[in-house]
């Protein structure tokens, strides 16, 4: 029996509860989910991506069908490497689709066997991003709800708020 494999890119800088609700979602649809943290080299992360790594993986709470893996290069390039056939891609507002959608085009116009699976972010996360997340973070204020209590630690850390847990 073939393996249903996706990957989910992205850059996790930290990883949110928008993340983790499209990967909890996913794996009701993949058998494995490989989630691909972006070394993007031009984008100014707050977390390294060893650290990313770490955050995702104690996140995730040991599920063994989801892996934390880095890429560079071409994500379709990654995606055939690993096996897989399909990008896992989260959309939150119209906003994300057309950029979204013109990534998907081009990367099936490299590798014509890879497709792009979008999946709608669950309503309470439909505003949720890590950018939005630093910056509440980065102003003191509560990211309870926003991420798990490992990357509130984490933030806490980064922006010298001592954690109330």
């Amino acid at each position: 029996m073939t393996k249903h494999i996706a990957v989910y890119p992205g850059s996790f800088d930290p990883i949110t509860y928008g993340h983790l609700d499209i990967i909890e979602r996913g794996l009701e649809v993949f058998d494995e989910i490989i989630i691909a943290v972006a070394r993007n080299s031009e984008k100014r992360s707050l977390f390294s991506t060893a650290e990313r790594i770490s955050l995702i993986e104690e996140a995730l709470d040991g599920d063994p069908r989801v892996s934390v893996d880095t890429f560079d290069g071409l994500l379709v390039d990654y995606v055939v490497s690993r096996g897989a056939r399909v990008i896992l891609r989260g959309l939150r507002a119209v906003s994300d689709f057309e950029y979204e959608f013109q990534i998907a085009q081009m990367n099936h116009n490299l590798k014509s066997e890879v497709e792009t699976l979008f999946m709608m972010t669950s309503v309470p996360y439909g505003y949720l991003s890590s950018s939005i997340v630093k910056e509440v973070a980065g102003l003191q204020g509560p990211v309870e709800t926003l991420v798990p209590p490992v990357v509130r630690k984490a933030l806490a850390g980064k922006f010298g708020k001592p954690e109330n847990d």
